[in-house]
């Protein structure tokens, strides 16, 4: 039987003022092997919770092969995340990639990357983290007639992220219920400028530049009330010159910088600030996006 194991990175979306829009792929991984048997599902690996049908690997692995018009036959998968749960960097779009691939792999590489990020956005409903995940890199994505369209950007390649994670979680659907359903044209204006600034200070590696830019009035404001402590440890990292945004809806916050004595930095006094624990994650750009790694 077919066997084969596919390596999604994980993903920050938005970068603060691109909301729905800007995405970057990170060094953090997952992996997930799918093998083909004569009948069944079995996955491991994960929660038992996970290990239905539901689970968002298998669903995307069926979609694609319902796109061929190809039998669903006996399935294995083997889940080893690395990337953390609910946490904001990009976890329920890595699985939906590594079946995607998976599937494709598997019968033949009939699909390409634009066809399986179309599949896959039908079930995600929007690219934002797809896109880096199959991409690689910084990538500005929207949906134009039911289509993803993505781009990639140029990365200065001396960016350095940490990602702050919590011990807590926080739904994407209670990120999302706590914005305003409409918004102010001088909102939308500021947004779209500091959008706009956030891309060049990225390619430039212009951290003066970045930190400015990192504002925004549509999702970061409505989101920290959900994160005990945003302030303060926005406050705290700011004093150190590194750019700081939500990693996508939270809870993970990011930061961006060039000082490879971040980390050191805060563990001095990140604890002093917060109520909750916080895991500091290095992180660097992942400019490759999922891949093979194994396949038999």
């Amino acid at each position: 039987m077919k066997r084969v194991t596919i390596r999604v990175p994980a993903t920050t979306a938005n970068l603060g003022p691109g909301f729905d829009a800007f995405g970057c792929a990170l060094s953090l991984y997952t992996d997930v092997t799918f093998e083909e048997t004569e009948w069944g599902l079995e996955i491991t690996g994960c929660d038992e919770a996970y290990t239905g049908p539901d689970n968002l690997a298998y669903v995307s692995y069926c979609a694609v092969l319902a796109s061929m018009n190809e039998e669903v036959r006996g399935l294995k998968i083997h889940i080893d995340a690395n990337i953390p749960i609910c946490r904001g960097l990009g976890s329920s779009a890595a699985l939906l990639v590594a079946g995607a691939m998976g599937a494709n792999v598997l019968r033949g590489n009939k699909l390409s990357t634009q066809g399986l990020l179309n599949i896959t956005n039908a079930m995600e409903g929007h690219p934002d983290n797809l896109a880096p995940a199959f991409y690689g890199g910084l990538t500005a994505s929207m949906v134009d007639n039911g289509l993803p369209v993505c781009v990639n950007f140029p990365l200065h390649p001396e960016w350095e992220f940490l990602a702050l994670v919590p011990d807590f979680h926080l739904s994407t659907e209670k990120a999302r219920a706590a914005l305003p359903n409409e918004y102010s044209r001088a909102d939308a204006v500021y947004n779209i400028a500091h959008g706009a600034l956030v891309l060049k200070a990225l390619e430039l590696g212009d951290e003066k530049l970045l930190r400015t830019a990192m504002q925004d009035r549509i999702h970061q404001n409505y989101r920290k009330k959900l994160i005990p402590d945003y302030e303060k440890i926005e406050g705290l990292v700011r004093t150190t010159g590194a750019a700081f945004c939500l990693s996508g809806a939270g809870p993970t916050l990011l930061c961006i910088t060039q000082d490879e004595r971040l980390e050191e930095k805060l563990a001095k006094k990140l604890d002093s600030v917060t109520t909750a624990k916080w895991q500091m994650i290095p992180l660097h750009i992942e400019f490759e996006g999922a891949r093979v790694i194994e396949s038999e």
